[in-house]
């Protein structure tokens, strides 16, 4: 690995793990998800799987299913630069887990051209749709220190 592979791959494992601390803040039982924008080396953006602003803190119903208004992480990090004096233009999106279909379009309307995810879902139209419209997206697994390309 190169010198500034070595430390894009650092700098990516910080990140991701920040990601992972910031999916903490989800009262989501399933599965909790975290993300986070950078833009030259700065974050200007978070956000976990939750409900909306004013809902009350319950991800799921009595049968243990996600409510249908819960947003996903990516889509609350990316509603925050659209509240904010920020642009996602260029930038890189940290997430825990891979994009959905409905994450990936807004991933791509937003300008972020790199997504770094660090868990795989049965389920890959996401990332097949960010790699088809250019986005650099990166598999790194960070519980064992490994990094692929996808």
């Amino acid at each position: 690995m190169e010198n500034n592979e070595k430390k894009q791959y650092d700098l990516d494992m910080r990140y991701m793990r920040m990601a992972n601390i910031w999916a903490e803040n989800s009262y989501c039982e399933r599965r909790k998800v975290g993300a986070l924008i950078v833009k030259d080396k700065m974050i200007i953006s978070d956000g976990y799987n939750g409900t909306p602003a004013g809902f009350e803190n319950i991800c799921e119903n009595d049968e243990g299913f996600t409510k249908p208004y819960v947003l996903h992480a990516e889509a609350n990090a990316i509603t925050k630069i659209a509240r904010s004096n920020n642009n996602s233009a260029g930038s890189t999106m940290y997430v825990t887990a891979s994009p959905c279909i409905e994450c990936a379009k807004l991933i791509i309307q937003a300008g972020i051209k790199r997504v770094v995810y660090g868990e795989k879902y049965r389920l890959t139209d996401g990332i097949d749709l960010l790699e088809r419209a250019g986005v650099e997206v990166v598999y790194l697994e960070v519980n064992n220190n490994e990094s692929n390309k996808k």
